[in-house]
């Protein structure tokens, strides 16, 4: 699977312009500040039907317009298939497939697996369990519907209950049948989700031991704990027993919204006493793993994003990435850089196709 052509009409910093890409390579070089991590941004939005960097879509509608309009062409082994992506200010986005609209934006999650490699990937090391949960939460949502139907649905109740919990506080009021009209469904889809994350890691971490060790020259052993309050056999009593912390929180404070997972090398916090090299694996290896999940899950070869790579990683992570593509195992791969004459000397050694587009700074 590969993006053939791409079509952005006010979209972030592109007032109007056509992309034809290549199968294999596609480097996009530009000034800091010119759009590049924008182009990339719109293939991601044309998969996952959302900004990897921004929460609202308003915030991609380039300044002075008040619609953006994203267009591209995935080609599938013999066919291909036009994916439109749509916003009007004050109106819902729209995504269609060969002009036909989704009943559900859901149903387009997976069908054109993506795996985005971006600088602010530290945060999943960094900031707190939130980022992690998020990250896990986005490659099960592309491997299988059945994970973002229960986890859409779980969320849905979560934020209805946490609605009602604010209400009885204050109003200084508890009605118990209420209640418990959102206790059973949010406990049956928080043990769903369990049971999806923990088969997933039990898949995922063998190909992430694989790829660290690939990386580091199997230096170091790491590991990943998938922690939850779901997992304890009395969970669903101990959730109504928390019904007066919560009412008194106004908010629910036990299920899988909770959960973490941690990370360690050598039995110790990744965050606390992981060196930047060891962290940098760490993460790479994250991305590679999903990427073969996805590959293996969808039987399909996701597109991979590596948004200003070459100022992150050391020539020897740099290398092994550019072996992964020689030997086949990469499909189409987009590479942003701000300095051509750096991209130029490290892919004039690939063997597959290379193809570079300039992006320029817009004019003000």
């Amino acid at each position: 699977m590969w993006l053939e052509k791409l079509h952005l009409t006010y979209f972030k910093s592109y007032e109007e312009r056509v992309f034809a890409f290549g199968a294999r390579v596609n480097c996009i070089i530009g000034e800091n500040g010119s759009g590049k991590t924008n182009l990339l941004d719109a293939i991601y939005f044309l998969s996952l039907t959302k900004s990897a960097f921004q929460s609202q879509d308003a915030l991609a509608v380039q300044h002075q317009a008040d619609f953006f309009l994203i267009d591209g062409v995935f080609r599938q082994q013999d066919r291909s298939v036009q994916i439109t992506c749509s916003y009007q200010k004050g109106q819902r986005k729209v995504i269609m497939a060969d002009k036909k609209n989704y009943d559900r934006l859901s149903d387009h999650i997976g069908q054109f697996p993506l795996v985005l490699i971006a600088p602010n990937d530290t945060d999943l090391i960094r900031d707190g369990s939130e980022d992690r949960r998020k990250f896990f939460d986005g490659v099960l949502s592309q491997a299988t519907g059945d994970y973002l139907h229960d986890f859409l649905q779980y969320n849905k109740i979560l934020q209805q209950r946490n609605a009602l919990l604010k209400l009885f506080g204050e109003r200084n009021y508890l009605d118990e049948d209420l209640l418990e009209t959102y206790n059973e469904p949010i406990i049956h889809y928080a043990q769903q989700i369990y049971k999806h994350r923990s088969h997933f890691m039990s898949r995922f971490m063998p190909l992430f031991r694989k790829y660290y060790q690939y990386l580091s020259r199997g230096k170091e052993s790491v590991d990943i704990t998938y922690e939850s309050e779901v997992a304890s056999p009395s969970f669903e009593l101990e959730f109504r027993k928390n019904r007066s912390r919560d009412l008194h929180a106004h908010r629910t404070l036990k299920g899988t919204h909770k959960d973490e997972y941690v990370f360690e090398i050598d039995g110790v916090s990744l965050k606390k006493f992981g060196s930047q090299g060891q962290q940098k694996s760490f993460l790479i290896a994250l991305k590679l793993a999903q990427f073969e999940l996805l590959k293996i899950e969808k039987e399909l070869t996701p597109i991979l994003l590596l948004d200003d790579i070459f100022d992150k990683l050391d020539d020897l992570r740099i290398h092994q990435l550019i072996e992964l593509i020689d030997d086949g195992f990469l499909g189409q791969v987009f590479i942003t850089d701000a300095r051509p004459e750096r991209s130029e000397k490290i892919l004039e050694k690939v063997k597959a196709e290379v193809r570079f587009f300039e992006i320029n700074r817009p004019a003000v």
